[in-house]
């Protein structure tokens, strides 16, 4: 990678995830991460990125997601676009703008347990209701279809005896914490090389 990619992170949870993304690439010669959206309330996320130099910006009722967003990314020159904890179902006008350049987290085994509804402790209670022996986290590349683009990685862990739904929901996010911004970087880096 030539020169550094400028990333965008939507968000529609708390932006744990978020803040992980913005510490591993805060030093980075590779990635910049320019602000984060989020379509919930984040104040506590937005005193972090203004500290670590990331704009924040949240949704504009005004006006549409797809527009606001659209016209942030043209503005600051993104590159590609990570979804983490994003809960809205991105418009195939704003994948064709990106070219196809967005991530996604998704706390299950895709194609097991995806689409619509299937996020947070959905995903978790329905993984349990199904008697799974594990699950874990799929990273993949976003298309017009909710949680059926291409996988590029998958890590998993145990479901153990007796494992709740907080309990599983704890595993996914160490593992989310551990294995996501790695696969960012690594992800860009091999599509940037295809081009």
């Amino acid at each position: 990678m030539n020169s550094k990619k400028n990333i965008a992170i939507f968000i529609s949870g708390k932006g744990s995830n978020a803040k992980n993304i913005i510490d591993y690439f805060h030093d980075s010669t590779k990635i910049k991460v320019k602000f984060v959206f989020t379509t919930g309330e984040n104040y506590d996320l937005s005193d972090y990125c203004q500290e670590r130099g990331v704009l924040f910006f949240d949704s504009n009722k005004k006006e549409s997601y797809t527009q606001q967003q659209i016209t942030l990314c043209s503005t600051y020159n993104i590159d590609w676009v990570i979804l983490a904890g994003y809960l809205k179902q991105i418009p195939v006008e704003f994948i064709s703008r990106l070219n196809h350049k967005i991530i996604n987290l998704h706390p299950s085994l895709l194609p097991k347990f995806g689409g619509k509804g299937m996020y947070g402790k959905n995903v978790h209670a329905a993984v349990l209701a199904e008697k799974e022996i594990k699950s874990g986290i799929t990273i993949h590349l976003v298309n017009e279809v909710f949680d059926e683009g291409r996988i590029m990685n998958q890590y998993e862990c145990a479901i153990d005896m007796g494992e709740t739904i907080d309990s599983l929901e704890g595993k996914i996010n160490a593992l989310e914490q551990r294995y996501f911004p790695n696969s960012i970087l690594t992800i860009i880096e091999q599509m940037t090389i295809i081009e």
